[in-house]
């Protein structure tokens, strides 16, 4: 490394200092002193220590930094600190923009999104703080802006389309058959709209748009007949899968629906209740158009005193999910309600503390699926749990 990059890059250090101060993420005023220069001051050759003087002398001549030298040789010694007088003339001495600088530029190209993603402000509030979302910040608001186009496009597809391929979905998309994969986390926090939520799979974000990378068949349970384009049957024991496009509806008498996030969950069950004129179906996590496209027609084949109940994780993305599957539910002239999730069903050994801001969420998606009551009970309670700790008798 040259003399005058050495010095570019301790200024650049002062640089990223100055941006931590400005946005209130560093309390020391910065300053670079003898261990940071360091790199500087071991130097052997005077002509390189003279190429870095020069350097700092001319970000000094800018307004950007103050210098000291060795009290011993105050003219020609070494620079044993350099303070940050003004972070906007360092950044221009330097070429480059400020956090600040980038930040606004950012939450600018962001703003017209807010309104349909308003954990855009979320983010830039964090982002302001110099804190990251899932270790992302705002250097690439390009992302941000192909995430929003990717959930629009898919939502734009009619709900009893095929699911698609993502990286077919991608290169029709952007030319890039890859490009909604490396989307994944800016896709997830748009989509579940929180901040502090733990990142799904991959899969999972795709499931929820209707894309796949491999196709998975609807998993279904009990003692019933289930219609299909080609063919109405029993469903086998202790379950069957089949694609969502294929089924119909119901061809027989059913006594209950349960539809399941969890698929230890599902399993269990559907062994348990396999002869029972239950239906079980197996959500997958957070289901697909088409999971509830055909959750819909299965819904209109039944008569509407019919039982409809979902049994998720007593979490935010559980009663997410919850609220997703009773808008299809509302949708068919039904009333689904909850399953196991009350906080009377979750033994106190399995009963996580959940923040306020975790609540809050549980209680807005609760009221969404309509079940307002539970969501107070569960913010009164202060916990979440998972569905799979829940043994049931």
């Amino acid at each position: 490394m040259s003399a005058s990059n050495i010095a570019r890059d301790l200024l650049t250090k002062l640089l990223d200092a100055g941006n931590k101060h400005a946005a209130g993420a560093r309390a020391r005023a910065p300053a670079l002193t003898a261990t940071h220069l360091k790199p500087y001051s071991e130097l052997r050759s005077w002509q390189q220590k003279q190429e870095c003087d020069e350097t700092f002398l001319a970000a000094r001549d800018a307004g950007a930094v103050t210098l000291l030298r060795d009290k011993l040789n105050p003219k020609e010694g070494l620079f044993e600190r350099i303070d940050l007088v003004d972070v906007q003339a360092l950044a221009r001495f330097l070429g480059r923009s400020t956090y600040a600088d980038h930040l606004a530029q950012t939450i600018e190209q962001l703003e017209p999104l807010e309104a349909e993603f308003p954990v855009i402000l979320e983010m830039a509030e964090r982002w302001t703080r110099m804190a990251k979302v899932r270790g992302l910040g705002p250097q690439d608001p390009g992302a941000w802006i192909d995430a929003a186009r990717t959930i629009r496009a898919c939502a734009a597809r009619s709900q009893d389309a095929i699911a698609a391929p993502v990286r077919e979905f991608s290169a029709r998309l952007f030319l890039d058959s890859k490009r909604i994969e490396k989307l994944t986390a800016q896709l997830d926090i748009l989509l579940t709209g929180g901040v502090d939520d733990a990142p799904r799979a991959a899969a999972q974000v795709w499931q929820e748009l209707g894309l796949f990378r491999e196709e998975h068949p609807v998993l279904l349970a009990g003692s019933v007949h289930i219609a299909r384009d080609r063919s109405t049957g029993l469903i086998d024991a202790p379950y069957i899968g089949l694609p969502a496009a294929t089924i119909q509806g119901v061809a027989s008498e059913v006594i209950q629906v349960i539809s399941i996030e969890n698929k230890t969950t599902f399993h269990s069950e559907a062994k348990r209740r396999q002869d029972e004129k239950v239906l079980l179906i197996y959500t997958a996590g957070m289901p697909s158009p088409a999971w509830r496209a055909m959750y819909g027609r299965l819904l209109g084949s039944l008569p509407p005193t019919t039982p409809i109940n979902h049994w998720g994780d007593v979490d935010e993305g559980g009663f997410r999910i919850a609220s997703t599957i009773a808008a299809v539910a509302r949708t068919a002239g039904f009333a689904l309600q909850p399953y196991g999730m009350s906080p009377a069903d979750v033994p106190l050994e399995m009963r996580v503390r959940a923040s306020a801001r975790t609540l809050e969420r549980i209680c807005h998606f609760a009221c969404a699926a309509g079940w307002s009551e539970l969501g107070k009970a569960i913010h009164e309670a202060g916990f979440v749990a998972e569905q799979e700790a829940l043994e049931r008798e």
